[in-house]
């Protein structure tokens, strides 16, 4: 099938709070079976978005669910950027990273600078499925 509905998984993550400068991991989506996989960060509301430099997501990835095996993915394995610099940048992406590693697990770590106070989550975007047509929506799994 060549339509985009069947031939796209689309995975949204839960709220995740951010509070200052500690790093907050979304659970993991499964890209296996997808030859695309590209990772958008949602603000809700932005109380607070943090010092100059704002907060910016990043993407890890690993073989395994194990929480410690996720390592940052290296450049050249990704492509794109997504961070948030202004208190008013309530409710809209603030960004997107495509993924281009190998690895079957990918997690978007977002981290705030002094001052950050928000809510966002992520949203996969799963597409060229080995396999069609695919469910169009999709679940994360949680780390260990």
């Amino acid at each position: 099938m060549r339509d985009g509905l069947s031939n796209t998984q689309v995975i949204r993550g839960a709220d995740q709070t951010l509070s200052g400068t500690t790093a907050n991991a979304s659970a993991a989506f499964d890209v296996r079976g997808f030859s695309t996989a590209v990772f958008d960060l949602e603000t809700g509301a932005v109380t607070d978005a943090g010092t100059a430099d704002g907060f910016t997501m990043v993407l890890q990835h690993s073989d395994t669910l194990v929480g410690t095996d996720f390592v940052a993915v290296p450049s050249g394995e990704f492509s794109g950027t997504a961070s948030v610099l202004l208190d008013t940048n309530d409710n809209i992406i603030a960004g997107s990273i495509g993924y281009l590693g190998n690895k079957r697990y990918v997690r978007a770590v977002i981290t705030g600078t002094t001052g950050t106070d928000a809510v966002v989550h992520v949203k996969g975007n799963l597409g060229k499925p080995h396999r069609a047509p695919v469910t169009r929506v999709g679940a994360t799994v949680a780390t260990t």
